[in-house]
């Protein structure tokens, strides 16, 4: 067989593979689609669920999954981005710096279900806080922590040489140049990378079943008070998202049409975490067109 037969050969083996993969995803996010979409309505997005049976709405799960979500990346950002600059500009290639690559590593590698177990030791049993926000919003920045960091790292490391070089050369200390040159310049890429570990948070429920709880109590929408009981933004009350309301309904669920409920239920999170990856894909295009100014 010559080259351009085994070069043809290759061709069409790899095109087979890609076109499998694709196959496959196409056909399940079809079929969550087609069966769920129909059983969505406004009040089922609106609505309350039922504790005992889940039948329902989602509206509390939904904004449950988005309020934990935003504690999650206010707190992990933050973190994340001191830790991936570090790794990135200042850290000497050392047994300390090794040590903390190996952590990130491990730490990214542990099963969902182990991370919602040592927050539930932890924040709900020792720190005595309890099933809440705070606890799945905590346990969840452990969760994300190694993937948003990792991101940050590599954005700034492919940023040229040459741009460091040019920001201390008109004199600027290094950390300005950071700030100033080489962060706006990798800003594209690391808010892709938030984008999608929000996404990845999103739909996470392994973390939340023994964090955040499997109750969404009643709360008063036109309370805003952190502080009371019953607000929506009360951070130390259980909060059962969108992810554990589908588990908990094909588990737990006695409602007649739990079937119904779950696969509507999905669509909308397969819907949400769609829109999450296409808005990282379109705001990382539109940063990088800004930050470079090409077309």
């Amino acid at each position: 067989m010559n080259a351009k037969r085994k070069d043809l050969l290759a061709t069409i083996i790899i095109d087979v593979i890609v076109a499998t993969v694709v196959g496959i995803l196409a056909f399940l996010l079809a079929y969550i689609l087609i069966s769920g979409l129909p059983h969505v309505s406004w009040l089922f997005l609106t609505g309350s669920a039922d504790s005992f049976s889940g039948a329902g709405g989602i509206g509390i799960q939904l904004f449950n999954s988005f309020y934990l979500l935003i504690l999650t990346m206010l707190i992990s950002i933050p973190i994340s981005l001191g830790a991936g600059i570090y790794l990135a500009e200042y850290a000497k290639d050392n047994w300390r710096t090794r040590l903390i690559r190996s952590a990130i590593e491990v730490l990214s590698s542990l099963p969902s279900v182990v991370v919602g177990l040592f927050g539930f030791l932890l924040f709900v049993v020792k720190f005595k806080i309890g099933f809440s926000v705070i606890s799945g919003a905590i346990a969840l920045t452990f969760f994300n922590l190694p993937l948003l960091t990792r991101n940050i790292e590599e954005s700034l490391s492919a940023v040229s040489r040459s741009q460091r070089e040019a920001g201390l050369s008109l004199g600027l200390s290094k950390w300005k140049t950071e700030i100033g040159i080489i962060l706006p310049v990798a800003l594209p890429g690391i808010v892709t990378g938030i984008v999608l570990s929000a996404g990845r948070v999103f739909g996470e429920a392994a973390v939340l079943i023994y964090t955040a709880g499997q109750s969404a109590p009643v709360t008063n929408f036109s309370d805003w008070n952190p502080m009371d009981a019953a607000s929506p933004l009360n951070p130390f009350r259980p909060a059962e998202t969108l992810a554990v309301h589908i588990w908990k309904v094909n588990t737990e669920g006695l409602a007649t049409n739990a079937a119904q409920l779950s696969a509507a239920a999905s669509a909308v999170l397969i819907i949400a975490v769609l829109l999450f990856n296409l808005f990282a894909r379109v705001l990382g295009n539109y940063l990088y067109r800004r930050v470079t100014a090409s077309k």
